[in-house]
């Protein structure tokens, strides 16, 4: 039982992101992931050597009954050498950081085949061919409006939607306009990338390129309510042209769906249920 326990414990997969944030969604995780690490590295060599130094001390220098302590006042050399290391790291750290920020902050250009749309907004790729989805925060659900206009023009276009479950195509550079409708939220999915704030009256914005299709898992990062914890976050990443049959079965559901109200407002007013549109 032990061993199995063991095993158990001790597996790959136990401590996959243990220490280490999740990346392999997109260039943008991956490059955060890798920044972390760089920094998690040297920060253990920090802390093996200098609390490797004070175990060291503690034993040498320990009190005995028939001896003294010598009393050193300092050691200019080696107060310098520490100030000059300690300042050493902080510049490697800082170009290490400035470096990778561009491939976190700045999208790249959509693969030959992922899904070739333009649309404008920011951020953008050099080339301009981007797919743009606007994620909206409410208490307790994210609402997904996909196109170009999402953010000013979403109901006179009729864009196409969906609650709880995003989908994106592969190999395409998505630029995220994010926001919220009622408090403060947070766009999270670990594997595409870092938190966004969703702020109710700004927009912020994100990106992602997955290389492949897979499901990826997120949470509201934010504390909004009594219900925060039931506000996940799907991304479903499917080939180009599975996403666009899947818009167009959005679109088609939505429509069928505003058809059938609008019958049934009409059966109602008519019955005398419902005051005329446009009354109180």
């Amino acid at each position: 039982m032990l061993v199995l326990a063991a095993s158990l414990v001790l597996a790959p997969s136990a401590f996959a992101n243990f220490l280490t944030p999740k990346s392999g969604g997109s260039p943008n995780a991956d490059q955060i992931a890798s920044l972390y690490k760089i920094i998690l590295y040297i920060a253990a060599v920090v802390f093996v050597l200098v609390e490797g130094a004070l175990v060291y001390s503690v034993y040498k220098f320990r009190a005995r009954r028939s001896r003294v302590a010598a009393q050193i006042h300092g050691n200019t050399r080696l107060e310098i050498g520490w100030t000059v290391a300690a300042a050493l790291i902080l510049v490697v750290l800082t170009v290490v950081t400035f470096v990778k920020l561009p491939s976190i902050i700045n999208p790249p250009n959509t693969s030959a085949n992922g899904l070739l749309s333009a649309s404008l907004g920011k951020p953008s790729p050099p080339n301009g061919n981007k797919v743009t989805i606007c994620v909206q925060g409410r208490q307790f659900i994210w609402r997904y409006v996909y196109g170009a206009e999402c953010d000013n023009n979403a109901f006179s276009a009729k864009l196409p939607y969906s609650y709880q479950t995003m989908y994106a195509p592969t190999n395409t550079t998505v630029v995220l306009v994010i926001q919220a409708q009622d408090v403060i939220h947070d766009w999270w999915v670990p594997s595409l990338g870092g938190k966004v704030d969703a702020v109710p009256g700004y927009t912020t914005y994100t990106w992602f390129k997955s290389p492949h299709r897979a499901i990826f898992h997120g949470q509201c990062a934010q504390l909004c309510g009594r219900n925060h914890a039931a506000m996940t976050a799907l991304v479903n990443v499917m080939d180009p042209a599975a996403y666009q049959a899947k818009l167009s079965q959005l679109s088609t559901g939505i429509a069928a769906a505003n058809s059938q109200v609008t019958q049934l407002r009409s059966i109602l007013s008519q019955n005398g249920n419902l005051p005329p549109t446009g009354n109180p």
